[in-house]
C-alpha cells in the first residue's frame, strides 16, 4: 500500500503542493483528477522520487521512500509524449530496462498480449498509430512489474473516439492482472471511468477524495460541483424541506434549514410545472438540446431537453426534488 501523508512540495519558496494525504490500496486504480496547475503531475512527479519535497512522508508497506532513489522504488512511470525510441522496434522499446531478465522474450509477449498487440515484436514504432504507440509505451511501463503504475494524461493526446475506447480497456486491463495505478487526468469522464478512488486537486491541496459514486452524488462544495459539470450551484433558504430563490420554491428534500446552496442537476428539470423562465439560449449537444433559462431575477438556469425551444420562448417547467443537492 502506498501511503502519502501531510505532502508539501514547493519551488522557490512557491507552494506547489501543500497537506496533501494519498492512500492507494494494493490493486486499486486511484484517479488524481483536477484542472491545469492544480499539482497533479508535482504528485506524481514527488511519488515517483522525481521532485524533492518539503515536508510530509511518503511510504510504501510502511517503509519511507524519502531517501530511496527512483530507480530503486519499483514504481513505473507513463507520460503523455510515451518516450518511445523511433528507431527501435515495438520489441526492443518494451524490452528496456529488463534486458537482463533470462525471461525478457516471455514478458514482452505477455505484455504486448495484455494490451491488444501480441505479435507484434518485430515492428517498427515509427509505422504505428497514435494508438497503437500509446499500448506500446503501456506494455513498456508494465513489462518491469512495478508496484505502483503511474500515468500522467497517458490518453490525452489521442482523438475523443479513440480516449473513450481506451480507457474502458485500461480499466479491464488494471482489474484483470490487479494492477495498483494512479492514473492523472483533467478529463472528468476519464477519471469516473477508470477509477476505484477519486482525488480532486485544486490549487495544490485535495479539495475531495472518495469514490466515483461519492464525488458524484456529493460534492463537497460549490467550486467541485462546477469542476465537475454541474452549472446550476444556487444560494436558497429551506425551510421544511421547501427551498426559496428569488425566482420560486422548489422542493429539496434531505437539505437542512437555513440558507444554502444547492445543485440542480441539468437533468432535474422539464418541462410542464409551476416555475417560469425565459429561453435565453439553446446548443445542441447530440443527445440532448443545452437550454439555457433565465429566471426573472436574471439566474440563469441549464436544463437538458429532448427537443429544441426557440430563444425568447416562455417556458413553464419543474423541478425534480431527486436531483437536487445540498453542498
Amino acid at each position: 500500500m502506498l501511503e502519502v501523508k501531510d505532502l508539501a512540495v514547493s519551488f522557490e519558496g512557491v507552494p506547489f503542493l501543500h497537506d496533501v494525504n494519498l492512500t492507494v490500496a494494493d490493486g486499486a486504480v486511484v484517479a488524481i483528477l483536477g484542472p491545469s496547475g492544480s499539482g497533479k503531475t508535482t504528485l506524481l512527479r514527488t511519488i515517483a522520487g522525481l521532485q524533492r519535497f518539503d515536508s510530509g512522508s511518503i511510504a510504501w508497506d510502511g517503509e519511507p521512500l524519502d531517501h530511496t532513489p527512483p530507480h530503486a522504488r519499483g514504481f513505473g512511470l507513463m507520460f503523455q509524449d510515451y518516450a518511445l525510441f523511433p528507431h527501435m522496434t515495438v520489441g526492443a522499446n518494451v524490452a528496456f530496462g529488463i534486458e537482463d531478465r533470462p525471461d525478457v522474450d516471455r514478458r514482452v509477449a505477455e505484455v504486448l498480449g495484455w494490451v491488444g498487440l501480441a505479435g507484434y515484436e518485430k515492428r517498427g514504432v515509427g509505422h504505428l498509430s497514435g494508438g497503437e504507440q500509446q499500448r506500446v509505451a503501456l506494455a513498456r511501463s508494465l513489462a518491469p512489474e512495478p508496484k505502483v503504475l503511474m500515468l500522467d494524461e497517458p490518453v490525452g493526446s489521442l482523438d475523443r473516439t479513440l480516449r473513450e475506447r481506451i480507457v474502458p480497456e485500461l480499466r479491464d486491463l488494471f482489474v484483470t492482472h490487479n494492477i495498483t495505478a494512479i492514473y492523472v487526468t483533467h478529463d472528468q469522464e476519464e477519471a469516473f471511468g477508470i477509477a476505484d478512488r477519486i482525488v480532486i486537486l485544486r490549487g495544490g491541496t485535495v479539495a475531495q477524495a472518495g469514490t466515483p459514486e461519492q464525488v458524484w452524488r456529493a460534492p463537497v462544495n460549490a467550486w467541485v460541483a462546477r469542476f465537475l459539470g454541474f452549472t446550476n450551484v444556487l444560494t436558497v433558504n429551506v425551510s421544511g424541506g421547501i427551498a426559496v430563490a428569488p425566482w420560486g420554491a422548489f422542493e429539496a428534500p434531505g437539505v437542512s434549514d437555513g440558507t444554502r446552496q444547492v445543485i440542480i442537476r441539468q437533468d432535474a428539470i422539464s418541462e410542464n410545472g409551476p416555475l417560469e423562465a425565459v429561453v435565453a439560449q439553446r446548443s445542441f449537444r447530440g443527445g440532448h438540446y443545452a437550454t439555457y433559462l433565465e429566471m426573472s431575477d436574471g439566474t440563469i438556469l441549464q436544463a437538458e431537453l429532448d427537443h429544441a425551444v426557440e430563444p425568447g420562448t416562455l417556458i413553464r417547467f419543474r423541478i425534480d426534488p431527486d436531483r437536487v443537492v445540498g453542498l
